[in-house]
């Protein structure tokens, strides 16, 4: 069986294992990473280098890291959820780099200050100008969501994948915001979904 290498909570396992369950891929998860540790252990830096979740492995022993590259990989052959045609999949790809490059690592210290450090170390003044940041690049997103139920379609693709993770804790942490009501009924949407559900809007913010 497919194993996927991670902890639940992070964001990247997250777009793996969610991927697996909206395709009705069966996988086995194993713990990785964070509490649980392991991924600084020659075995598991032998499948990933980085050190870092999630790793994908096949029973035959193919590997492969990089969470989008995972999703992709996962999605290969179901041309619904991938389009096969040229130019829809080069759109869908689009917004799943502009996730890893820019709005993922614009994102993050949002988390990181509000769930992964106490108190008492947190920088407001931190926090807020990444919310600030992070509110402008959801102009883009709330501009392109008016009037669609997904990011590229009627149904959700490998573009939703990515933003899923963000979009649940951008929604569901306390902190100010700006309201983006188009961001918030896509979110909806998602969290109506059965492996949405299980795989990100069910397991605990940490």
């Amino acid at each position: 069986m497919l194993k996927i290498w991670g902890r639940p909570t992070s964001s990247n396992v997250m777009k793996a294992v969610w991927t697996c369950a909206e395709l009705d891929i069966p996988f086995e998860r194993i713990d990785v990473g964070g509490p649980f540790g392991g991924n600084r252990e020659k075995a598991y830096l032998d499948k990933n280098p980085n050190g870092l979740v999630p790793t994908l492995e096949e029973p035959d022993g193919f590997i492969l890291w990089e969470s989008n590259s995972i999703v992709r990989y996962l999605a290969s052959g179901h041309d619904a959820f991938y389009p096969a045609e040229r130019r829809a999949r080069a759109d869908a790809e689009r917004w799943m780099d502009w996730q890893l490059t820019t709005v993922g690592p614009t994102y993050g210290p949002i988390f990181h200050g509000l769930v992964r450090t106490p108190p008492e170390q947190r920088d407001p003044a931190a926090i807020a100008a990444a919310v600030a940041k992070t509110s402008d690049l959801f102009q883009v997103l709330e501009a392109r969501m008016a009037g669609r139920p997904f990011l590229c379609g009627d149904d959700v693709t490998v573009a939703d994948i990515p933003y899923g993770p963000i979009l649940h804790r951008w929604f569901r942490l306390d902190f100010d915001r700006p309201a983006f009501p188009a961001l918030a009924a896509w979110y909806e949407r998602l969290c109506a979904r059965p492996a949405f559900r299980t795989q990100v809007v069910d397991v605990p913010i940490v």
